[in-house]
């Protein structure tokens, strides 16, 4: 076989990016359904390399052939795009990729990038270890990191233990996440990036973005915002000026409860005082081939192709969930048996104003349902029963129709007590500074009628009037086993 020579697969790859980029731009043309629907998958690449598929096929495969040692050359030097082993890139990784990258750039003309991978949590690590790196000119130096103390139970471990108690490297906490000065206080020269969760996982947390944003940049570092709750339909930090965005795409990306996956997304040119011009250029793409082929966590092409396909309805699936949780908040704050609600879009929430102020249903005013902006606050919501711990139980045991998880953003209800679960290692110190107390359930709200769910906490809290509640449960009734009969 004859070979081309090196430069000819340079020449072609140059010809195909610049077609690529022409596409984009297009896509970025199209209304956000559009986008989360076709993504980065054209019909001239269906037809030319995918037979025809209309739909973006799972490609199986832990590697990549060449057509000779010229191409390999090239594509082990990262001089031309390449699959070359799935552990870094893949093509069903990049169809996930693509179409997260457009939608968190969604409104705004800047310049995107993803990087798919394995978990949220692997998502917060790949984003957040670059930044933490030893400065060569100052191996000595201490490092710190401003964040939120009001995140999600495995973000706090991985911040408190895996970070500060093993590596040394400090977590100054923000007990208040909306006092600008309290943010600024904990800056100092050794400071490599703030970080916020908004809104949070399970209190309801939120903060103004924009000042964060400034306030960051302002000394050089930058800011990482998990939006994982709000989702790009209703909440897109990249526009606003934020690094970095994190989703724990399993959750409201993902409503089929099928796949694991996460995901970092991150606008082109970001603030950083590391010395690393490739980082900085294009964050996600630097992570992806460099980070992440050594350290392995990237997403496998099976759960990339399941979170992509629950991603094409995620604009009408979130206003559908915010609308929902929304009549369970209403319901629940009037029940004689609640001692607060925690959702922010109640006007009785003293976060309610600022909260409207950023979280917005993506497009509402195209749709002929709406024909105007409109708030949807997202399907997380949480509630604390009267009575304490034990009557927290009972009402959560009782439950019929909402399922008992630690999982959030499911198209069925689901609940847990974060105290004795998804917050439980944080100790009691932390879950106080995160204000989770014992008698909070966090409640996700689905895509059942809300009247329904309603029904079922309805009849849930009625186990606190002494009423017994009976639930047949087949337990491991496998094959037809013998149910047992529950007194709760």
């Amino acid at each position: 076989m004859t070979s081309n020579g090196k430069q000819h697969y340079i020449d072609a790859a140059k010809k195909s990016m610049e077609w690529h980029a022409n596409y984009i731009k297009e896509m970025k043309k199209c209304r956000f359904d559009t986008v989360a629907v076709h993504g980065m998958y054209s019909m001239q690449e269906s037809l030319d390399y995918n037979q025809g598929s209309i739909i973006e096929p799972i490609y199986m495969s832990s590697s990549q052939a060449y057509r000779d040692s010229d191409e390999m050359e090239a594509a082990l030097g990262y001089e031309i795009p390449t699959w070359c082993y799935s552990r870094i890139a893949n093509p069903s990784m990049y169809y996930l990729e693509g179409a997260m990258a457009l939608l968190e750039g969604y409104g705004a003309d800047i310049a995107t990038s993803a990087c798919a991978t394995s978990s949220g949590m692997a998502a917060i690590q790949s984003s957040v270890d670059p930044f933490l790196i030893v400065d060569p000119k100052n191996p000595d130096a201490p490092r710190n990191f401003v964040a939120t103390c009001q995140v999600y139970g495995g973000t706090f471990q991985q911040f408190a233990i895996r970070k500060d108690q093993e590596k040394g490297l400090e977590w100054r906490k923000v007990v208040n996440s909306n006092n600008i000065e309290e943010w600024e206080s904990k800056i100092d020269k050794n400071t490599r990036f703030l970080y916020g969760e908004m809104p949070s996982n399970p209190a309801q947390a939120f903060f103004d973005l924009k000042k964060v944003i400034e306030l960051g940049h302002s000394y050089g570092i930058p800011v990482i915002i998990d939006a994982t709750v709000a989702s790009p339909a209703l909440l897109r930090p990249l526009t606003l000026g934020a690094d970095i965005v994190i989703q724990s795409a399993t959750k409201s990306m993902t409503t089929s409860g099928f796949g694991i996956a996460g995901g970092l997304i991150s606008r082109e040119n970001l603030v950083s005082k590391i010395e690393n011009d490739d980082m900085k250029a294009n964050f996600a793409t630097y992570v992806k081939l460099l980070p992440n082929r050594d350290n392995g966590p990237n997403i496998s092409p099976m759960n990339a192709i399941l979170t992509l396909n629950d991603i094409r309805t995620l604009r009408s699936k979130m206003d559908l969930f915010s609308r929902n949780t929304m009549a369970v908040a209403k319901f629940l704050e009037k029940h004689k048996h609640i001692e607060g609600v925690d959702y922010l879009g109640l006007e009785s929430h003293h976060l309610h104003e600022l909260a409207s102020k950023y979280l917005w249903l993506v497009d509402a005013e195209y749709d002929e349902m709406y024909g105007k902006p409109v708030n949807r606050y997202g399907h997380l919501m949480s509630f604390r029963v009267k009575g304490g711990a034990q009557a927290t139980r009972d009402v959560f045991d009782a439950f019929k129709r909402i399922w008992r998880a630690t999982d959030l953003g499911r198209i069925k209800s689901v609940a847990t007590i974060p105290a004795i679960s998804t917050h439980s290692q944080q100790g009691e110190e932390g879950r106080k500074a995160a204000n989770i107390p014992m008698n909070l359930i966090r409640l996700c709200v689905g895509g059942e009628h809300s009247d329904d769910v309603i029904a079922d906490l309805d009849q849930a809290l009625a186990a606190l009037d002494g009423k017994k509640v009976a639930v047949t449960s087949p337990l491991f009734s496998f094959g037809g086993a013998s149910s047992a009969k529950l007194q709760r």
